[in-house]
């Protein structure tokens, strides 16, 4: 059983209410391995890096179970940088620099080794990058996972639809559902983007938790409530990758374990934030992840006695 993730391995600048650091190893596609690399092995990563992404990186992921045969690394070029500014609030941030460097000339290329994932798990990134992986797999996988943002629905909205008709689920946060839908309420949203293809729908609300949909089924998972947020930055691609990884590890695409996928996914992410980068995502041990997951178990258990 592996999953394939494709995204991006780059360097980010961040700079946050609690802290700054200049220059820390991040990318959707990190993000995703760390986490999903906890519950399934091996993870098969499909990215692209320059002469300056460090070996002690790709050596640590691949201690993890992380294949790195579908890493492209370009001798001549950087790897894709981001820094950003985040708000008092951590939910709002400002885009400082994005420099694609190698990140232009992406062409991903699926290893023959890779041929037969029955999980794929596609990164934020142009929605033709996303098809053209869909494309060169000789059988489909048992789930496929797209993320994607207002960006590509500003500039490459048809080019999503299309790949919306190729998925299973579909990761957008509040603000992009509303965008690709044209609808104001969330369950409006859903009904309409869930006609657009994908058959589960993952909205996600930042520290107000998450909402998945399917068909006429809803399902609510709250965030927990954290006494230190150092830095969002790859939360949600932290978010994808615990989902991926449990769903993996389960073999089971169902609603109903969907939902604990969705549990586990959201508690991934609050390890995420509590450091810069993927810092505290090397740290885990099992007994962590079992910890924060009964916290969660905890969060939402009540009795009631109806009157």
């Amino acid at each position: 059983m592996s999953v394939i993730t494709v995204g991006t391995m780059a360097f980010d600048a961040i700079e946050t209410p609690f802290g700054k650091v200049d220059k820390i190893v991040g990318g959707s596609a990190t993000y995703v391995a760390y986490a999903a690399s906890n519950f399934i092995t091996p993870v098969q990563q499909i990215s692209i890096v320059g002469y300056d992404f460090p070996k002690e990186e790709m050596d640590e992921l691949k201690v993890r179970g992380v294949e790195m045969d579908g890493v492209e690394i370009v001798p001549d070029k950087k790897s894709f940088f981001w820094s950003g500014k985040y708000h008092i609030d951590m939910n709002t941030r400002d885009t400082l620099v994005t420099d694609l460097n190698v990140l232009a000339d992406f062409n991903p290329i699926v290893p023959d080794s890779y041929q037969g994932a029955e999980f794929l798990m596609l990164g934020n990134l142009m929605p033709k990058i996303q098809m053209n992986v869909i494309d060169q797999l000789k059988v489909r996988p048992k789930l496929i996972v797209l993320d994607t943002m207002n960006f590509w629905m500003e500039i490459a909205m048809d080019d999503l639809k299309e790949v919306l008709k190729k998925i299973d689920v579909l990761l957008v946060n509040d603000g992009e559902a509303r965008q690709l839908s044209g609808e104001v309420s969330l369950v409006k949203a859903a009904k309409a983007i869930l006609k657009m293809g994908p058959q589960f729908l993952i909205i996600k609300k930042g520290e107000h938790g998450a909402l998945l949909f399917h068909g006429e089924h809803v399902f609510f998972a709250p965030a927990l409530p954290l006494e230190d947020v150092f830095d969002p930055t790859g939360a949600g691609d932290t978010f994808a990758g615990g989902f991926i990884g449990y769903l993996a590890k389960t073999k089971d695409i169902s609603f109903e374990n969907m939902k604990t996928a969705i549990i586990v996914g959201s508690a991934m992410a609050s390890f995420c934030v509590e450091k810069f980068g993927p810092e505290r995502l090397k740290e885990l041990t099992r007994e962590d992840i079992d910890a924060r997951l009964n916290e969660f178990v905890q969060l939402v258990n009540f009795d009631i006695d109806l009157v």
